[in-house]
């Protein structure tokens, strides 16, 4: 297991995609992550309330995609991309980028989580079969471990349909050597009542005093309503309660809790007062206000015990190498092929490219590199590599219309 590459009680304000790029491999013990749900909905913050300026669109388009990475995905897990691309005719294209979009952070999540760690992914029911499926293929369908169903009230009432007053947490570990604690509650009066004279079917006494085991029907936990104290205003908060009981039941002291998805950085805040290490990633710079806030609260002063990065993280774990040096392995990986346009080349006519662009948390290491052409290169630049394909696929169609020769389009 890897060390983990940044100070932990660490904010990142930048797409937790290239934040997820820069982290080592295997130094998160717990992962919770409460996304958008791809509602169609715009969501802001009331004046005046705490998390006030925070505000997200939650709806879907391409343009959310890396396209870079979906062209690998596809090389590396064509059947899961199919699986992808058939949800748009199933559903919709915004669903399709929106599940895309997860799969591409998701296998990084999977990445950096400890073969002792465990995901939680909290979502609803507009996407929460999709989602399904992807973690199934990520984490394993073996890895899967519950449905957590967190029930509540409040709200309007729907005419002509059952009000939906429930959200569903697809809970997966990383291997069958996993942390988990269980959590126990009271029995219901007439539980001990009949207890005291009962035994459980294997002829033993019921303990009363234990309690019972917490299920994966939540329906102690309220939400962040009304007056509750904890409300910021921020349109998804969840509450304290409901990170507590992830947090206490899958990880330990000192452990290393991570929130992709932060926010108003409930996930934060509740590791921080149960004595985890957390790293926090959102897009809005209001989070980490909430964080000062939220904390400051807590001990009653200025609450500073914590890094905020604006700039991505560099990986550790894997040994910095020239591009000089890794050219001759990859040219026989590559077979002299240019992983663009995949012409043969002497190798003196290939460059060494980063697959993954410095700029998207990229670095210089041999699984991050790749030979192309010297035409292929110029034409990709520091773009992603979906911008060479389809200039690729643009000049073989001038090719075919025109009867050009390569030299007469080296540039699309």
């Amino acid at each position: 297991m890897s060390d983990l590459n940044i100070k932990p009680n660490a904010l990142f304000t930048a797409d937790n995609l290239y934040v997820l790029n820069g982290m080592n491999s295997a130094c998160i013990d717990l992962i919770y992550l409460d996304p958008p749900f791809n509602s169609k909905r715009l969501y802001k913050a009331p004046v005046g309330s705490k998390a006030a300026g925070a505000a997200f669109e939650d709806m879907w388009s391409w343009k959310d995609v890396d396209s870079a990475l979906m062209v690998r995905l596809s090389e590396t897990h064509p059947f899961l991309v199919d699986y992808i691309t058939a949800i748009e005719r199933i559903h919709s294209k915004a669903m399709m980028a929106y599940i895309a979009y997860m799969a591409q952070r998701l296998f990084e999540m999977h990445r950096v989580l400890k073969p002792t760690g465990s995901i939680y992914l909290h979502c609803d029911p507009t996407a929460a079969h999709y989602l399904k499926v992807i973690m199934d293929r990520v984490f394993g369908k073996n890895n899967f471990r519950n449905e957590i169903v967190w029930c509540y009230s409040g709200g309007g009432i729907p005419v002509g349909d059952f009000p939906r007053k429930h959200d569903t947490i697809l809970r997966y570990t990383k291997t069958d050597s996993y942390s988990f604690h269980v959590e126990r509650k009271a029995y219901k009066e007439n539980t001990q009542q009949v207890g005291k004279h009962s035994t459980l079917s294997g002829g033993q006494a019921i303990d009363l005093k234990r309690g019972t085991p917490v299920t994966d029907w939540w329906t102690d936990i309220k939400t962040v309503t009304g007056w509750n104290p904890e409300k910021t205003g921020y349109p998804t908060q969840k509450p304290l309660a409901l990170l507590d009981r992830i947090i206490r039941a899958s990880s330990n002291k000192g452990d290393v809790v991570l929130d992709p998805f932060c926010g108003c950085a409930t996930t934060c805040v509740s590791a921080q007062q149960l004595g985890r290490q957390w790293v926090g990633i959102d897009l809005s710079k209001k989070t980490e206000e909430m964080i000062r806030e939220r904390l400051a609260d807590d001990v009653g002063a200025l609450f500073n015990d914590f890094t905020h990065y604006s700039t991505l993280p560099g990986r550790s774990d894997v040994k910095s190498m020239a591009k000089m040096e890794a050219k001759p392995q990859l040219y026989g990986e590559q077979e002299g092929h240019c992983a663009g346009c995949k012409e043969h080349f002497e190798a003196r006519h290939l460059e060494v490219d980063h697959i993954i662009p410095s700029s998207k948390g990229g670095g210089d290491f041999y699984a991050n590199y790749q030979l192309l052409c010297g035409n292929c290169n110029r034409i990709k630049g520091n773009r992603p590599m979906e911008y060479l394909v389809k200039a690729i696929e643009a000049r073989k169609a001038k090719r075919a219309v025109f009867g050009a020769t390569p030299s007469s389009f080296e540039k699309p």
